[in-house]
């Protein structure tokens, strides 16, 4: 019975007021920043191509199924991160609820999801700085453009662009909180205002008859486009993994989760209902890593085709800041409670950051950008997110059953139906996955559980406690 012992939610929240940890600086205004520096990058600027591919214009309703999975799974995530405002996300409150191996499984699931995020992002936000690169003539070789294999008839080895720009994150989160905030802000401001002028442009360009078809190849393209698309939400939940280091958590966490996820849908079914109505959906063939400049060289704005580059770039980099900056707080929360070896969790004197465990996953990260390609890296982030989402929801019901008086700063509405309906939301969008995503995250899924069972459940801190 010890794969079910639980954390308790006061004791928690106690050690973590008492520690001498990560420095609380977050504020609403920080959180919802970092909720959008992390929704939006890569998903606005690459996979609106991809996706109206498989959708045409009916992409705005992939937009919508993608973002409500997500809005029932964020007010599941707003009241956990209010009643358990605790570092780790997903995996503390499964470890509270779920018990100590559901939240290894979950945890485990986590360091990849994001781990491949960072990885996936910084493909193609090296493809994005070579095209800005190539415009003022400077061209890398082959060799170091690309993964192996990644560019059809170029010998290429190694993606270098995209592993130093990880390596450069790395660096900043290792110094601070406070630093990385506030280049955070920064460029997620810029990439809202690039997002903005497109809009305002672009309306001017549409042509209605784009539009028709609007869903061309019916219920069926919608769905799986939205099932490619949900990549573009990855992140939001990214906030609260951020607990230990916001200004009273209970208030600001929900509210950052939610403000965040909010702001990005509006802005996606803006972009793509602009973006199918100048182009007609066929053209984004042989385009899809660069679908919004396309439509404004088409609308004959090419003059701005090279501010949106510029917004790609930024965007993507908050991305990986943020995916990084989770990746990184999920693994120290499973260090220390012994899950992890405990230098893992150890924090800077100088910077209070988990130092060690940055560089580690921020060189992995790193090095599988730079190695592996990205149409192979996507998918599987977006399977291990769903997967985190199910298990949230289902812990909100486990834990309104089992401490229904436990004091919830946010309370999730019509328990148990709204996690439910993000249950069967995210369980569909996986089946939408190829069976070949499934295979690897099974795979991965059996590795974790074998480190479970040979090093994390003896190495405990509930079993310590228990032996004591």
């Amino acid at each position: 019975m010890d794969l079910f012992r639980r954390k308790s939610v006061r004791t928690l929240i106690d050690n973590s007021r008492q520690s001498k940890g990560l420095r609380r600086e977050l504020k609403v205004w920080d959180l919802t920043l970092l909720g959008i520096g992390a929704i939006i990058g890569t998903g606005i600027f690459v996979l609106t191509g991809t996706g109206a591919l498989k959708a045409g214009p009916g992409l705005m309703l992939s937009f919508v199924i993608a973002g409500l999975a997500c809005a029932f799974s964020a007010l599941a995530y707003a009241e956990f991160a209010s009643t358990v405002p605790v570092s780790g996300s997903v995996y503390t409150y499964s470890y509270v609820t779920l018990g100590e191996l559901a939240a290894w499984i979950i945890g485990w699931d986590l360091v990849l999801e994001y781990m491949l995020a960072v990885s996936a992002v910084s493909s193609g936000w090296s493809g994005y700085f070579q095209s800005l690169l190539g415009g003022f003539g400077l061209n890398l070789p082959d060799a170091l453009r690309a993964a192996p294999g990644a560019i059809p008839g170029k010998t290429t080895l190694f993606n270098l662009p995209a592993f130093l720009i990880v390596m450069l994150i790395t660096l900043l989160l290792s110094r601070g909180i406070k630093e990385s905030k506030r280049v955070n802000n920064v460029m997620v401001l810029v990439k809202i205002g690039v997002i903005l002028l497109f809009v305002l442009i672009g309306v001017f360009y549409i042509k209605p008859a784009n539009w028709q078809p609007f869903a061309p190849f019916g219920a069926k393209g919608i769905f799986a486009a939205a099932a490619i698309v949900f990549f573009t939400y990855l992140g939001f939940d990214a906030v609260s993994a951020a607990a230990e280091e916001a200004r009273d958590p209970a208030r600001t966490l929900p509210r950052g989760l939610l403000y965040s996820l909010g702001i990005c849908t509006m802005l996606y079914m803006v972009v793509s209902a602009i973006m199918t109505g100048i182009v007609r959906y066929p053209l984004f063939k042989g385009h899809e890593d660069h679908p919004v400049s396309l439509a404004l060289q088409i609308a004959g704005q090419k003059w701005f085709a090279a501010f949106i580059d510029i917004g790609a770039i930024v965007g993507m980099t908050t991305v990986m800041l943020v995916a990084l900056y989770a990746q990184t707080r999920v693994a120290f929360a499973m260090s220390r409670d012994g899950l992890l070896p405990k230098w893992f969790s150890r924090v800077h004197e100088k910077y209070r950051t988990p130092y060690n465990v940055t560089w580690v996953l921020g060189i992995v990260a790193g090095l599988i950008g730079a190695l592996v390609p990205i149409r192979q890296i996507a998918e599987l982030v977006n399977i291990g997110t769903l997967f985190a989402f199910i298990i949230v929801s289902i812990s909100v019901i486990v834990l309104r059953k089992s401490q229904p008086n436990l004091p919830r700063g946010f309370r999730c509405p019509a328990v148990p139906f709204v996690p439910a309906v993000s249950i069967v939301l995210c369980a569909f969008l996986m089946s939408q996955l190829m069976w070949i995503t499934w295979a690897a995250f099974l795979i991965w899924l059996t590795i974790g559980l074998i480190i479970y069972f040979t090093y994390s459940r003896k190495h405990s801190a509930l079993n310590a406690s228990k032996a004591q």
